[in-house]
């Protein structure tokens, strides 16, 4: 029996439809995961139990759930803005860390004789998150200048830059900020600089809130204003913006800016959130992953955001699974891409339908 795929008439747009598309390719993912649990004795329904009751149904679990989907809000919030205004950035993960090095340059100056050492906490927390957005947005800022100006490669410029920011932040925490020990990392910061935690018996600190009201804003821009209608115009036809009177280059500019600003927040956020230092190895692929949290949540802030979460979850109860069944990581892994692959693939049968030997409609 052959398959084939088939165009739609019309697109399915039901929310209802999609949901269920992505309920089945999140039971599919699982299934075919669960055939890899069989070589090493290990329980299928004991594994999956562990990985939903950690991420979503422990308070404790929730709260490490939402901690790591909030810089992947943020990232996608910012790909959201990028893309749609035609500016494939891919930069995400150097605007991350060195908005987490600018948080932490300002920490630092709050230590004990430094040029900030009497000012109040908050002020310190405030200046070193505007800090670490300015920082973030200045380096994808960059990035739009050389494409809009000189008519640069975005994609390839910006995955260059992320080996610069790599680079630069393993110097400064193997160098001149590195604290006495073992590890490549910062001094701590004090607790009185670390943002509070709005969950009891958890981790989850007010950077999810500002994300959260980062993604209002951003909603409100890109769907309420001039500017964003303007952005989106430029995304979709940047000739037809053009002859419309749409400055192209000054809006792919400040999609950049906001893009990355967003993402040098996130940084900082992180910093102040979740490590209170910076070290080596900080961002661990979280510019990239946000971008596939941005695609999952068919780049709207509400799909994003929800794909965040779940993403987190998947994170948070696969390390649960791991430790429940003794599961090697590499077999958690592929669980994991198996189903956010599937949940991607989904995108396809919303435009086309699967034909069973070119007769049976499915």
């Amino acid at each position: 029996m052959r398959l084939s795929l088939e165009k739609r008439d019309t697109p399915l747009v039901s929310g209802w439809s999609v949901v269920a598309m992505s309920v089945l390719a999140v039971v599919i993912g699982m299934v075919l995961g669960g055939v890899l649990f069989l070589p090493f004795e290990a329980s299928p329904w004991e594994g999956y139990q562990s990985l939903i009751g950690n991420a979503f149904f422990s308070k404790r679990g929730f709260g490490y759930t939402l901690v790591t989907a909030t810089p992947l809000m943020m990232v996608g919030f910012g790909t959201i803005v990028a893309w749609r205004c035609g500016f494939i950035f891919l930069g995400f993960e150097g605007c991350l860390l060195i908005g987490a090095m600018g948080g932490t340059m300002v920490g630092l100056g709050a230590l004990e004789g430094g040029i900030l050492s009497t000012s109040a906490p908050a002020l310190v927390v405030t200046l070193a998150l505007i800090w670490g957005a300015t920082l973030g947005a200045l380096w994808a800022g960059l990035v739009g200048e050389l494409k809009t100006r000189f008519g640069g490669n975005e994609v390839l410029i910006a995955l260059m830059m992320n080996f610069l920011a790599i680079y630069l932040v393993q110097y400064l925490v193997a160098g001149p900020w590195r604290v006495v020990g073992d590890m490549p990392q910062t001094e701590r910061l004090p607790k009185d600089l670390w943002l509070p935690y709005i969950l009891s018996g958890t981790r989850l600190h007010a950077g999810f809130l500002i994300a959260l009201a980062s993604g209002v804003v951003i909603w409100v821009v890109m769907a309420k204003s001039r500017v964003g209608f303007e952005m989106i115009a430029s995304g979709l036809n940047p000739r037809s913006a053009r002859y419309s009177g749409i400055l192209v280059g000054i809006r792919q500019r400040q999609a950049a800016l906001i893009a990355g600003g967003l993402a040098g927040l996130a940084g900082a956020i992180t910093i102040y959130g979740v490590h209170h230092r910076l070290l080596d190895g900080l961002s661990d692929g979280t510019g990239f992953v946000g971008i596939v949290t941005a695609l999952l949540g068919r780049m709207t802030i509400p799909g994003t955001a929800i794909a965040s979460v779940l993403y987190g979850g998947l994170s948070v109860g696969g390390d649960a699974m791991q430790r429940q069944t003794g599961l090697p990581s590499s077999i958690v892994l592929i669980v994991q891409a198996s189903i956010v692959l599937l949940l991607l693939a989904t995108e396809v049968l919303r435009t086309h339908r699967i034909v069973l030997s070119g007769k049976r409609k499915v």
